[in-house]
């Protein structure tokens, strides 16, 4: 299958405005290929030769120094790294690496940045592209700046509720390790934040949490538009 005729991949939002000229003249090199779990795709301080489109699996964004490991976020279908660097030409301030069996698109650099220069139509898409991952990146640093480690567990059990239906019960979706390192904690933190909030409703077992009390876990949580919105 050419990755022109999936039809997830042209409705994304950095390609859909483009005409469809300027669309197969993109992609007229790229590959899609699948790779198996924990397969490292890109290091960090690597020259950036592709952008990468996850269609299936999960790709972990991570980061290292000092001896220290980070997860620093997840592309879930359909979703794109590292833009800016393809843009820049310049090398990967991030790793990545699959969590699962996933599929990826490779549409490599060069192309990116000649269809930059020629189609007004994804100049603005990637303008407003690279807008909305700063303004997340903005949010992800006042998340960590402004509350609490069970502060912002609380905050991440609603929203991942809110995800799942909001029936009163969800299932992690990554394991407590990676959950931690995304919400700047070590996973002793962790626990010891899921035992605080114990007494606002929240039991886990296993991947299972059940929230019996969210009143509580929201009066605690303290939700703000301006952190958690996602959709602005």
């Amino acid at each position: 299958m050419r990755p022109s005729d999936i039809p997830e991949i042209r409705a994304l939002r950095l390609f859909k405005s483009m005409s469809d000229s300027a669309f197969e003249a993109l992609i007229q090199a790229a590959y899609l290929q699948t790779f198996p779990a924990q397969l490292e795709l890109i290091r960090e301080g690597d020259p950036a030769d592709f952008l990468y489109v996850v269609t299936e699996g999960r790709v972990e964004l991570f980061a290292r120094a000092n001896g220290r490991e980070a997860t620093m976020g997840m592309v879930h279908p359909i979703g794109t790294f590292i833009l800016a660097a393809v843009l820049k030409d310049a090398v990967y301030l991030m790793s990545a690496r699959t969590c699962q069996k996933s599929k990826v698109l490779m549409i490599p650099a060069e192309n990116v940045r000649a269809a930059f220069e020629a189609d007004d139509a994804f100049a603005r898409a990637i303008v407003v592209e690279l807008a909305s991952c700063y303004r997340s990146v903005v949010k992800e640093h006042k998340d960590l700046k402004l509350r609490s480690s069970v502060e912002r567990l609380a905050n991440r059990l609603l929203r991942y509720h809110a995800d799942q239906g909001a029936n009163g019960t969800l299932e992690l979706p990554y394991d407590k390790r990676t959950l931690a390192s995304l919400l700047g904690m070590t996973p002793e933190n962790l626990s010891r934040a899921f035992n605080t909030l114990r007494p606002y409703g929240v039991q886990v077992k296993g991947t299972e949490v059940t929230l019996s009390d969210l009143d509580g876990l929201t009066t605690l949580a303290k939700p703000n538009i301006l952190i958690d919105d996602r959709t602005s």
